[in-house]
């Protein structure tokens, strides 16, 4: 937690299981955190149900219906679940072969289930929790993103410049069609762009001034229109040294520290909000 307690989630499956039943003790489970910190979502080890809770504790609960159970012919290491930024919806992408299983959106206040299409591959929420970026290739190669609603409904699409889709991290914002894109090129320092899917239009670039020893991990909008950008600083042999969030001006690039805090020593496998 921020203030440096550690909170143990016991009942939490460490270790994949996959869909032949066996547990892989080289992977680990889907654990998720919303944006906010406040809530968390993991597979439960005494039903191997997907559960969630408030991260500072307190009971857990099942997602609705089937909702909970990874479906047959796959593992649990084939569901990748991602928490809105408040934590109130969930998203669920199933990565089985041929794309056979829709993506879930599930409401956790009412319990509704939404679909969108398996063979889109899910980046993230607007602030609001109402929208999520999509994208997916077209028969020509190229690439198109796309913004649906939590009813599942299609709000917008378009095929994308190579500079958004050759890029990462994206986050979209609450107007539905303003995604921040973080461009790290083979020198000098990560620039940001903003793209406009209901025009088309290409922001200028501007340069994002954190150290040279960093890396950009993650950016979210806010609902003030700021980001808020992660960036992790690796030691040799790969550990993460240090992790630092950075609030974001848009129109320049100009970085505020907002948090910063050592890597976990001796850990392979974690998870920042928003993951």
């Amino acid at each position: 937690m921020r203030s440096g307690k550690t909170l143990a989630v016991r009942d939490a499956t460490v270790f994949p299981v996959k869909a032949n039943g066996k547990a892989d003790k080289e992977g680990s489970a889907p654990f998720a955190v919303s944006a906010d910190g406040t809530r968390i979502l993991y597979f439960r080890k005494s039903d191997r149900k997907l559960v969630w809770r408030e991260a500072k504790g307190g009971r857990a609960h099942g997602l609705p219906g089937a909702t909970a159970r990874v479906p047959k012919g796959i593992g649990m290491d084939d569901v990748h679940a991602a928490l809105s930024p408040d934590g109130g919806v969930v998203v669920l992408d199933y990565l089985d072969e041929g794309d056979r299983f829709p993506t879930l959106v599930v409401d956790l206040a009412d319990g509704h289930v939404a679909r969108i299409p398996g063979s889109d591959a899910v980046h993230g929420f607007s602030p609001d929790g109402r929208r999520i970026l999509v994208s997916r290739q077209t028969g020509d190669n190229t690439t198109e993103f796309a913004v649906y609603d939590t009813e599942g409904a299609q709000a917008e699409s378009r095929e994308v410049p190579q500079v958004v889709s050759n890029n990462a991290p994206v986050a979209l914002a609450d107007d539905g069609v303003t995604v921040a894109v973080v461009i790290v090129p083979s020198k000098g320092r990560p620039r940001l762009r903003q793209y406009d899917l209901s025009t088309d239009a290409v922001s200028p670039a501007v340069d994002l001034p954190i150290p040279a020893q960093d890396s950009p991990y993650q950016i979210f909008w806010d609902g003030a229109g700021k980001l808020t950008l992660w960036h992790l600083r690796a030691q040799e042999g790969g550990m993460i040294s240090r992790i630092t969030a950075s609030a974001v001006d848009p129109a320049t690039g100009g970085l505020r520290k907002i948090d910063s805090f050592k890597g976990p020593s001796h850990v392979w496998t974690w998870w920042l909000p928003g993951e």
